[in-house]
């Protein structure tokens, strides 16, 4: 079965640019951070500030990013991220971000996330991530 793809259109502002009007490398992963959030809200139908409490999680924070930077993105671009769970893992999963301008591919990304709750002690530590959410991802 394919995965599901969470597309989102954005316009590149000059406060994303360096001096020469090409985004600043950093600001892809800011895209990328918007992107899993927004996608995790539509596909679970909970806002943002809701899955802390529906999952009992404290978030999905990042432990992993790398990016290739195929193509420049400049300022007033009309860009499209596609980004998708590329895997589920008990605890952890992969998502791939792609970034086109035009149809062509500019950036790429991925990052490794957990599904991360508090113990008793106040401590970050990885849950597992119910089947129900996994399920959504497949069947959208």
């Amino acid at each position: 079965m394919p995965n599901l793809i969470h597309r989102r259109q954005l316009t590149i502002e000059w406060g994303h640019c360096d001096p020469a009007g090409i985004v600043f490398n950093s600001r892809f992963f800011e895209y990328f951070d918007w992107c899993t959030w927004e996608m995790f809200e539509a596909v679970l139908g909970v806002p943002r500030s809701g899955l802390f409490g529906a999952y009992d999680i404290i978030g999905v924070p990042l432990v992993d990013a790398r990016a290739r930077f195929l193509v420049p993105v400049k300022f007033g671009d009309q860009v499209e991220v596609a980004s998708e769970v590329s895997e589920f893992r008990r605890s952890s999963f992969d998502m791939t971000h792609r970034i086109s301008v035009d149809g062509e591919l500019a950036v790429e990304g991925r990052e490794t996330r957990v599904w991360a709750t508090r113990d008793k002690d106040g401590r970050m530590r990885a849950k597992p991530i119910p089947d129900t959410v996994m399920e959504r991802f497949r069947t959208g």
